[in-house]
């Protein structure tokens, strides 16, 4: 069995949180509609836009530590492939879930809306599985670091 590196699943959801957030605050500049996700995550937890880039921030890791427990020796590819493909299952979650709960409808009410949604989800997954990168490698290198 393979050991998860969860301080590294921590840190790549931290950083592909980061990176997901720079596309969604450049979209308007790209044609897109706006994507303020932590006003609508802040709207549905009492209306404090900072509870919803916290909300953001803990989304993007709890994410990443489930792709490296339970996906990322499931999913065959390169590191960043297997992100890719990994963030395909949040981004439907979040278009059939969580955008009609929050009253934006199915695939957040436009095609616009959820291509750019897609994009954000797959840049957060290309960071997220290249950071976190092959498990099973980390013994490796581990071993080569102490030889």
């Amino acid at each position: 069995m393979t050991k998860s590196n969860v301080p590294r699943a921590a840190l790549a959801g931290l950083v592909g949180t980061a990176a997901m957030t720079m596309l969604m605050l450049l979209a308007p500049k790209m044609g897109m509609p706006p994507m303020n996700i932590a006003a609508m995550l802040g709207s549905v937890m009492g209306g404090s836009v900072v509870v919803g880039w916290a909300a953001h921030i803990m989304i993007g890791i709890v994410l990443a530590l489930s792709y490296a427990l339970l996906f990322a020796t499931r999913i065959p590819g390169a590191p960043a492939v297997r992100g890719a493909i990994f963030s395909l299952l949040p981004w439907l979650m979040a278009q059939l879930v969580v955008m009609p709960l929050m009253g934006m409808g199915l695939f957040s009410g436009s095609m616009l809306a959820a291509g750019g949604s897609l994009m954000g989800h797959l840049v957060f997954g290309v960071v997220v599985g290249q950071i976190y990168g092959v498990p099973g490698e980390y013994a490796a290198s581990e071993r080569r670091a102490h030889a």
